[in-house]
């Protein structure tokens, strides 16, 4: 794959306080990104005219199940995306990628650690490298978030978090606490799943323009 201006792991939290309502809103928020004209205009705005993008399911084992449901999962494979019609191409993949794994725990700091496995795996040398976290819930299961945010931040890599605030209200204090790391990063409140679309757009304009687009808004 050719150099790209950005490579973009989405970590998409999948746990069972995810109900498959909230899935389909979360997954279809992502696709209509992507499909908007402005997100792909972006995408291929910078010196290198495109960014790489894949997109992780992650989620815990409850520890009664057997056998217990497996670690995150590749949802969409590394994707360059130069331009409208590429941008429409990854849109349609998110929208058809099954849910995996099984609802469990939410193993966030699990998570965060496959998303920065699967950045180093980025088949394009980009300029910058971004793991976005999106989910409901706080870290219950697994390796702690925050060693996991250090070792990405030491590594070059700049974790930016969107809490969905349905269930926990609070939920955005704990992801710039334990989640967000790296030169320019951010994290963003999402008050629910209804408003997942439009919020995602939001945090994906940030990622892929950059610092020069991030609002004074004092996240």
């Amino acid at each position: 794959m050719d150099p790209v201006d950005l490579a973009l792991c989405l970590a998409v939290d999948v746990s069972a306080s995810v109900d498959f309502d909230e899935f389909a809103l979360m997954v279809g928020g992502y696709a209509a990104a992507f499909r908007d004209p402005g997100i792909a205009a972006l995408c291929a705005g910078g010196p290198r005219g495109a960014v790489a993008v894949a997109m992780l399911f992650w989620s815990g084992a409850w520890p009664s199940m057997r056998p217990a449901p497996g670690g995150p999962e590749v949802a969409v494979p590394w994707a360059r995306v130069d331009g409208e019609a590429a941008a429409a191409a990854l849109a349609g993949a998110i929208n058809n990628a099954p849910r995996i794994p099984l609802p469990g725990a939410t193993a966030l700091g699990e998570g965060m650690a496959a998303g920065l496995a699967l950045l180093a795996r980025c088949p394009a040398p980009a300029a910058r490298l971004v793991l976005d976290v999106s989910g409901d819930g706080r870290h219950n299961q697994g390796r702690a978030p925050a060693p996991v945010r250090d070792l990405g931040v030491a590594a070059g890599v700049t974790i930016n978090a969107l809490a969905v605030l349905n269930e926990e209200p609070d939920l955005l204090d704990h992801y710039r606490e334990e989640v967000i790391g790296g030169p320019g990063c951010f994290a963003m409140a999402c008050p629910d799943y209804a408003a997942f679309a439009q919020s995602i757009r939001e945090k994906l304009a940030r990622e892929i323009g950059g610092l020069l687009l991030a609002q004074a808004d004092g996240l």
